[in-house]
């Protein structure tokens, strides 16, 4: 299957649905995590969630660093939880793999600290403040609790935001599409 065809889109149910958390850290989760990274980085995103592939389960692959096959600087967050959210809220225009051919402005917190195992089960903490980590460590978690970037808006901007990813989506927009040329 193409990385293009993998991506769930809206509004499919996957994508708002509560995920479980990964009790063992085995193989297929080990391969799903690979897949992940591929599909991310062939529709040129710079995170997925497990529920965007299809699966239930607390899995993030993020890489704000990506430069091209030479420049990854993957992270793979199992079982992400955000301890600390906090800082003056800064309004941020965001993609989704999962509503191609549109973007949204979304305010979040400035400042986040995550804890998360990595694929070896070590517990890691990151911490971002004030740039794309700290915004996308928050989206993709969001999707681990069926939240998706457009759960972010008001009801009159949700609307909006949902006829033109319909429009852009009959236009021809594919995963990875933040406008439809």
């Amino acid at each position: 299957m193409s990385a293009e065809k993998d991506i769930v889109c809206a509004p499919d149910d996957r994508l708002k649905t509560e995920c479980a958390p990964i009790e063992k850290i085995d193989s297929s989760v080990k391969a799903l995590a690979k897949r992940m990274l591929k599909d991310m980085y062939a529709t040129d995103g710079c995170g997925l969630a497990a529920p965007q592939v299809g699966e239930l389960i607390q899995l993030v692959v993020i890489d704000v660093d990506y430069s091209g096959p030479e420049g990854k600087n993957p992270y793979v967050l199992i079982n992400p939880k955000i301890i600390v959210a906090d800082g003056p809220e800064r309004e941020f225009a965001e993609g989704c793999l999962s509503f191609p051919g549109i973007s949204v402005n979304v305010k979040r917190p400035s400042h986040v600290i995550v804890q998360a195992q990595n694929l070896d089960g070590d517990l890691m903490q990151y911490e971002a403040r004030d740039n794309l980590l700290a915004v996308c460590l928050q989206h993709e978690i969001d999707h681990l609790h069926g939240v998706t970037m457009v759960d972010h808006l008001t009801p009159g901007q949700r609307v909006a935001a949902m006829r033109d990813y319909q429009q852009a989506v009959a236009a021809g927009a594919h995963p990875g599409e933040t406008s439809v040329e």
